[in-house]
């Protein structure tokens, strides 16, 4: 039993970047279907699909990684809040991270969503994960 899943969901993905994997599988969630929504609305992922496989009783999220020219789109991604430290931010807080070119992703009242948009609906939350 995982006691964080969302630091499960990016440690599989940190590996699979590191290795240069085309995608990597975990079982799925709502709140890892967000994260991984987010990411694909930002840019750092090509796609993400439920795919159901006889030999696991639960369906599996598929994330399909994205490089450039050979090279891993996502250099860094971090889990920041964590089940015995919760991070809050709120959107006065936020501000961009590495000049722009990275994002938070945020647990707010309106779902899961970046920084950008975050700031963009005045809205604050817990702050999930940095991807840069």
């Amino acid at each position: 039993m995982l006691s964080d899943p969302v630091a499960d969901m990016l440690t599989r993905i940190r590996n699979a970047v590191r290795v240069a994997q085309p995608h990597v599988d975990m079982p799925t969630s709502k709140i890892k279907r967000g994260v991984a929504e987010v990411l694909k609305r930002e840019g750092f992922i090509w796609d993400w699909q439920e795919v159901t496989d006889e030999s696991s009783p639960v369906p599996q999220l598929r994330i399909v990684l994205k490089y450039v020219n050979g090279e891993r789109l996502i250099q860094s991604i971090r889990r920041v809040s964590k089940p015995g430290r919760r991070v809050y931010m709120k959107a006065s807080e936020l501000r961009p991270v590495l000049n722009g070119l990275g994002i938070r992703i945020l647990s707010t009242s309106r779902g899961i969503m970046s920084d950008r948009e975050a700031r963009r609906r005045k809205l604050g939350g817990e702050v999930l994960a940095e991807v840069y």
